[in-house]
């Protein structure tokens, strides 16, 4: 038989036990995501075009995400940023095809393709409203990476030791470039050389290096490459260098829609910053920067680059049908703006 007081004692026990699971439900531990990522800047440029992006996201994130910022070759050389990112040895990276060397169709077209572009802002448009995006989209996909976007940095500009006032005086300068513009500018007589980004200053400081070509006037001042050149070529072969962020796609599909979307918007927070610091950065330092004398090739000498520019591009574009696709958008981006005329072009 069943006593009064058990039947109390065995039903408190049960009141009880029903009273935690509906007022006290079970809490699981989450460990916060951490992701490692990569720039290809030095740390005194990754406090612009990167850092202020990253702190963001994570004051924003807290303890649901993490992203730990590393600048450049501090985990791996930067040429090998896109195989360390494909195996998941890091996360995330920061830098143009070009400079990672993505085995891909349009890794030609990263940092600067030879005056595929005027200005800042027609990275930006080229990608979202002409298509590139889907393109890059679909390359790096098949290649277990995923693009998260694209935006613009700063012209493509000489910084030597010796002034350059003609394409005579280009010819057999050592130059720090870009893989593709030092393909592009070697029948100008210009050596292209390829050093870890590190040893650049000093390698102009003990002559291994006449000049540099990886950068606007910014970066000159920024970096310190102004202490050790002279002279500032205001002809630039391109009109914005084109970076884009990138990530494994395992550790991109494993994010929750909310994350991703923060990633995203915390990004586009880097590419709007770039935008003013450069356009405004690039002005300012020609006005009333004291370190480097500026020069200038004629136009009428300088168009034999522009056109040299276009047989270029065919070259690159008989070589596939991706990069034909890439190099008509490319034509039909700047006819039209040149159609439409100023502010968009004014020659």
């Amino acid at each position: 038989m069943t006593t009064r007081r058990s039947f109390i004692k065995s039903a408190g026990v049960a009141g009880v036990a029903a009273a935690s699971s509906f007022a006290a439900p079970a809490v699981h531990a989450q460990s916060t995501i951490k992701w490692r990522l990569q720039t290809y800047a030095g740390p005194a440029l990754a406090e612009h075009v990167i850092k202020p992006a990253i702190d963001s996201f994570n004051k924003i994130a807290r303890d649901e995400m993490q992203i730990e910022l590393y600048t450049s070759d501090a985990l791996v050389p930067t040429g090998e940023l896109f195989r360390a990112m494909q195996k998941g040895t890091i996360d995330a990276v920061q830098s143009d095809d070009d400079s990672m060397a993505s085995p891909t169709e349009v890794t030609v077209f990263g940092g600067y393709f030879p005056f595929a572009s005027r200005y800042s802002l027609d990275v930006p448009v080229l990608f979202n409203q002409y298509g590139l995006n889907e393109i890059w989209d679909s390359e790096y996909s098949k290649l277990g990476v995923k693009h998260i976007s694209a935006g613009a940095w700063d012209p493509c500009h000489f910084a030597t030791k010796d002034p350059i006032n003609s394409l005579e005086d280009l010819k057999g300068k050592r130059v720090f470039t870009f893989p593709t513009a030092g393909r592009f500018m070697s029948q100008f007589g210009v050596v292209p050389v390829t050093l870890p980004w590190e040893d650049i200053e000093v390698a102009v400081q003990t002559g291994e290096l006449d000049g540099i070509a990886w950068s606007g006037i910014t970066e000159d001042y920024t970096v310190g490459w102004a202490d050790v050149t002279n002279y500032f070529l205001t002809n630039n072969i391109s009109g914005a260098w084109a970076g884009s962020f990138f990530a494994n796609m395992d550790r991109w599909n494993e994010l929750p829609d909310h994350l991703k979307e923060l990633v995203k918007v915390t990004f586009d927070s880097s590419h709007y910053y770039r935008q003013w610091w450069y356009w405004g950065g690039e002005a300012s330092l020609r006005v009333n920067g004291t370190k480097m004398k500026l020069t200038t090739i004629p136009d009428a000498e300088w168009d034999q680059v522009e056109k040299a520019a276009t047989i270029f591009w065919d070259e690159i574009a008989a070589e596939s049908e991706t990069k034909k696709k890439v190099v008509d958008i490319f034509k039909q981006y700047n006819a039209d703006m040149q159609k439409a005329g100023r502010p968009y072009r004014y020659n």
